[in-house]
């Protein structure tokens, strides 16, 4: 059941009001008290009425929502809540990215939340929503999720070249998790990397080595190239005995959704998707175009305070 996600003012209070109530009066005794509970339609209106917000509405019910209030650099989200009877249903995701889509429009950073520490279930929402805990002020876990970015590239030529367009901002100890299907551009998109940090060796495939490392030949990080898809897990990757250490190199893991997490809490996840419909050509290999439309949409999520304030490839600066 999918959640009509809407972005509304002060006219909404009564509505957040209600939500307010059924979200946080439901929760465990916290010492000291949710203050949330002390909200009245009229402080909500102020708030709603100075930076807008967000309700979520199925079949007519108005059935969670938050306000947005952008501090500094980032979009604070105050007041999120879903009714008990919604939960379990997505709607909180649902706001999570509608909430990064308003931080994108607005130029701001990424999204920062407040959890209580002894709820933990609630900062385990916020973990598996992507956010990082940067700090903890009693009895509060401050998180943040920087904002993510969307680029089509039209050929195995741009893929490379965004990859080298990230090089840019990449520093020793990054750690990026490629996905996509067969032939989606993974290794090129690599290519472009190693083009751009200028390292040693030509970039290819390493399915059949699991890992190759190339040294920088200007003094910088090494390039470490893994593909995950035959490791069993963390485990495998960290006996791969690599010559080189990881908080010392640029590390990059094909097919490592699932395993290459654990390597950083701070990680680039590099996801390739066809932008149309059909089967497309492949852009890895060779790297020539095998379709009149080889079109990709690569979405570049960071997750971490690392990639705060990092201008990555296409976004508006």
């Amino acid at each position: 059941m999918s959640a009509d996600i809407r972005r509304v003012g002060a006219e909404a209070a009564p509505e957040l009001y209600a939500v307010v109530r059924a979200a946080f009066a439901g929760r465990p005794p916290l010492d000291p008290p949710s203050d949330a509970l002390a909200e009245t339609p009229e402080t909500l209106a102020a708030a709603l009425g100075a930076h807008g917000g967000l309700i979520a509405v199925i079949e007519g019910e108005v059935v969670g929502g938050l306000v947005l209030d952008p501090v500094g650099s980032l979009l604070a989200l105050r007041r999120f809540g879903v009714v008990p009877a919604a939960r379990h249903h997505g709607v909180a995701h649902d706001l999570v990215r509608e909430s990064l889509v308003v931080a994108g429009e607005l130029g701001l950073d990424g999204l920062t939340v407040l959890a209580r520490e002894e709820l933990e279930s609630n900062v385990g929402f916020w973990n598996n929503n992507l956010f990082t805990e940067v700090e903890r002020r009693k009895p509060y876990v401050e998180l943040v999720r920087p904002v993510p970015h969307t680029v089509e590239v039209t050929d195995a030529e741009a893929m490379r070249a965004l990859g080298s367009s990230l090089a840019a901002v990449l520093r020793a100890g990054d750690v990026l998790v490629l996905s996509g299907e067969l032939g989606a551009g993974k290794t090129t998109f690599t290519q472009g990397l190693g083009v751009g940090m200028q390292v040693r060796g030509d970039v290819t495939s390493p399915t059949f080595v699991i890992a190759r490392v190339h040294p920088s030949l200007v003094g910088g990080p090494s390039l470490v190239h893994v593909d995950a898809y035959r490791l069993g897990g963390i485990d495998e990757l960290d006996d791969l005995d690599l010559d080189t250490s990881l908080d010392q190199a640029v590390t990059v893991v094909e097919w490592g959704t699932g395993v290459a997490e654990a390597l950083a809490d701070d990680r680039l996840h590099v996801r390739i998707d066809r932008a149309v419909g059909g089967p497309g050509g492949a852009l890895d290999s060779d790297g020539d175009a095998g379709a009149d439309d080889d079109t990709r949409r690569v979405e570049l999520v960071p997750v971490g305070a690392r990639w705060l304030g990092v201008t990555l490839p296409g976004r508006a600066q």
